[in-house]
């Protein structure tokens, strides 16, 4: 049996403490600073803890605590005050999604406390009570072969397929610190590509002569399918529970950072990502970034060929403008400045 701190309980991280104390006998301290995220875990079997002082009070040496809070400074803050609270031996886990450079840091300055650090690159969303979560892991491994029997539970079962290469649980040791949020990194750029193509495809089904049912082409794609995954099964679902036309969901899609650090390192590694770069600058477009361009661009048409563009203030309408007179130069045409989606 092994116990473990957990700080941050959110969709995923309530639910990685509930699937650990369903499924095993482990033991967990869990905190957040939302009381009510506190009551909820201890109604799933959890110990509550009052303060990050609190839980590390009630761990036995030598701890483990893990921190699912978000990347940046929420995750520094946390590490930095834990630090102070823990002792050599002791062990912090960071499963957000950090990058693996802060990684690389964070467990340089610990080791001079005599402080472990593993990073554990997480994905599963808020399935993952339920189906598991596939983990990428990097640290040491004295610290990594600690946490097995939590990682253990939280993994779902490897196919048959893949029992050979990797064992039989749904996670893996890639290295030294910073490996496994690195892995995690790429698989989020991955994803981004993925998801792009997905929806690239349904949008051509939106607009194409036939009448077609979206969620049914998604369904019936996973049925051996070489395009089948699970983020086509997401889709059928997405599509009836919200309509063919999804159209109570706005085309706004942020970003959390991985694709763009993939694309960076890839740059610095002289490596090609033509699909990763485009679907990122995707989703900047999805935000109504990009329509000043698009105005220059009608702009220069318009001055160099003396072709239509459509007024600010009519375009609502569909009206487009008439072309310029030709005078020797191509004319001006005055619209306003109103920029949307700012």
């Amino acid at each position: 049996m092994s116990q473990i701190g957990f700080v941050g309980l959110g969709k995923m991280g309530g639910n990685m403490v509930h699937r650990i104390r369903r499924d095993s006998v482990n033991e967990v301290v869990a905190f957040d600073f939302d009381e009510k995220a506190v009551k909820q875990a201890v109604k799933n079997g959890a110990a509550g803890a009052s303060s990050l002082k609190d839980l590390v009070k009630q761990l036995s040496p030598p701890r483990m605590v893990w921190i699912m809070v978000p990347a940046g400074a929420p995750t520094q803050e946390t590490v930095d005050k834990l630090a102070k609270l823990l002792d050599r031996g002791d062990t912090i886990v960071d499963g957000g999604n950090s990058k693996w450079t802060d990684d690389k840091r964070r467990a340089k300055e610990l080791k001079s406390q005599g402080i472990e650090y593993v990073d554990v690159g997480v994905s599963g969303g808020v399935w993952g009570l339920e189906v598991g979560y596939c983990m990428m892991v990097g640290g040491p491994a004295k610290a990594v072969k600690r946490l097995t029997p939590i990682l253990d539970v939280l993994a779902p079962e490897t196919n048959e397929q893949s029992l050979e290469a990797i064992g039989p649980r749904g996670w893996m040791h890639f290295g030294p610190s910073g490996a496994g949020h690195y892995v995690k990194m790429v698989h989020n750029g991955v994803e981004y590509g993925l998801m792009q193509a997905y929806a690239e495809g349904f949008d051509v089904f939106d607009k194409c002569e036939y009448e077609l049912d979206n969620a049914k082409i998604a369904h019936l794609w996973g049925q051996g399918s070489v395009v089948r995954s699970w983020l086509c099964e997401l889709a059928a679902r997405a599509f009836e529970a919200d309509g063919n036309e999804l159209q109570a969901i706005e085309g706004y899609t942020e970003d959390s950072g991985e694709g763009r650090w993939t694309i960076a390192d890839a740059t610095a590694l002289d490596v090609p990502t033509p699909v990763i770069t485009a679907s990122l600058y995707a989703r900047f477009r999805s935000r109504g970034n990009g329509d000043f361009a698009d105005r220059v661009l009608a702009a220069l048409r318009n001055q160099f060929g003396g072709h239509a563009v459509k007024s600010a203030t009519v375009a609502a309408a569909g009206a487009p403008s008439t072309p310029p007179k030709s005078s020797g130069k191509a004319a001006s045409v005055k619209r306003g400045k109103g920029r949307s989606g700012r």
